[in-house]
């Protein structure tokens, strides 16, 4: 019999996993140009590999998130990045455009990587600790959306965009020999049956301050959607530039992300959840406005696109880790739930926003269009933060 782990997992497989988990959406992005044209289709068909996607992983979150709480952490996870591995290898394989989409949309089993990798860090953790580590862990893990673009933008220019979903199944298999080897269960309060998991939903779903949460996290998100599905338009058709050179500049944004989660992981314990969700949320509307005026004065430049947007990812690297903590202790023994669910909302979100944002950015659109889905994100985020503020406030008040 294999050796199997007991003990809960190092950082280093929770930061691999989560990265993994978002790898798995923005890798093969600079190829889907040269996929539409491999397939002899429409490129509008093409973004299907992308809302597809993010559909079924929230219809995954939902479900995923109920079976780690019933049955622990680790077997969801190893059978989830199993699928994965599988998957990956036929979309790397397929000649045929629904065989490729079937399979893509299989890949998104890889999203417990990420939900369940937040809940393992609940589960150790109180908040505000926890929020601290999640910062750590999403500074770590953005290396992939940052190098991953770049990485896959490199592969189809030497290789054939195949090449990115070779990648996947090679990581795939990667990952789950590290989670068996590494990753013990930690769900030590494992319901007996759903019957009994199930009588604490209520209490959860009532809660204001869980849903002030989960929304300010699914808007948070979905503005990185948003911009992963409109910028290889505005990027391509409207400033000329090549797959590989697109990959560099998409990767620039998660540069911001990055410093935003070290400075979580630095503050977070000095200070509220909910002061470091609104912070982050001015920061992403400050950025997203420079980019418009600009943008409206006639400065359309990639410096002025990229560089200007590098402050959604700033502010939602100091947003999400807190955010994260905050909705995963509203009912601490529901953390696999709680992640599900609002990862539910936030995947399902993004997929509504991809569509959308498919269809409003266009070559006459261009620019402006994708510049306004993404301050309707960063708006509807900081309303939600705020809102999640006016509660504690409220309640304070209401002990003294």
């Amino acid at each position: 019999m294999f050796f199997s782990a007991t003990t809960p997992p190092r950082m280093v497989t929770l930061v691999l996993l989560t990265a993994l988990s978002v790898l798995s959406l923005n890798m093969f992005l600079p190829s889907l140009s040269n996929m539409a044209a491999d397939f002899e289709i429409d490129y509008s068909l093409m973004t299907l590999s992308i809302a597809g996607y993010l559909g079924i992983t929230a219809i995954l979150m939902l479900v995923m998130g109920p079976l780690s709480d019933r049955f622990g952490r680790r077997p969801v996870l190893l059978v989830a990045l199993i699928v994965f591995t599988l998957s990956s290898l036929v979309c790397a394989l397929a000649t045929d455009i629904w065989l490729f989409l079937i399979f893509r949309v299989c890949q998104g089993s890889i999203i417990s990587g990420w939900a369940l990798s937040l809940a393992v860090i609940r589960d150790t953790s109180p908040p505000q600790e926890a929020a601290s580590k999640i910062g750590y862990v999403t500074m770590a893990m953005a290396l992939a959306p940052m190098l991953g673009p770049m990485f896959g933008g490199l592969l189809d220019e030497f290789f054939g965009w195949r090449a990115s979903f070779l990648a996947y199944t090679g990581f795939g298999v990667i990952a789950l020999l590290l989670c068996w080897f590494d990753l013990g269960e930690t769900n030590t309060a494992r319901s007996e049956t759903f019957a009994q998991q199930f009588r604490g939903y209520p209490d959860l779903i009532r809660s204001r301050r869980y849903w002030g949460y989960a929304v300010c996290q699914a808007f948070s998100t979905g503005s990185f959607y948003t911009f992963l599905a409109g910028a290889p338009l505005v990027a391509i058709a409207l400033m000329g530039l090549t797959p590989a050179a697109l990959g560099f500049y998409m990767g620039t944004i998660t540069a911001g992300y990055m410093l935003g989660s070290f400075l979580s992981g630095r503050y977070a314990r000095k200070y509220s959840l909910t002061t470091m969700m609104i912070c982050g949320r001015i920061v992403a509307n400050a950025g997203v406005l420079l980019a418009l005026l600009l943008v409206f004065a006639g400065h359309l430049q990639v410096i002025t696109l990229f560089g200007s947007l590098v402050f959604i990812g700033l502010g939602n690297g100091l947003t999400m880790p807190s955010c994260s903590a905050g909705l995963l202790s509203v009912r601490p023994t529901l953390a696999g739930s709680s992640a599900g669910m609002a990862g539910g909302l936030t995947i399902g979100g993004g997929a509504v926003l991809t569509s959308v944002t498919g269809a409003l950015v266009t070559e006459e659109t261009g620019a402006y269009g994708l510049l306004l889905m993404l301050l309707f994100c960063t708006v509807m985020s900081l309303l939600a933060a705020m809102t999640v503020r006016a509660i504690d406030m409220r309640e304070s008040l209401a002990d003294k």
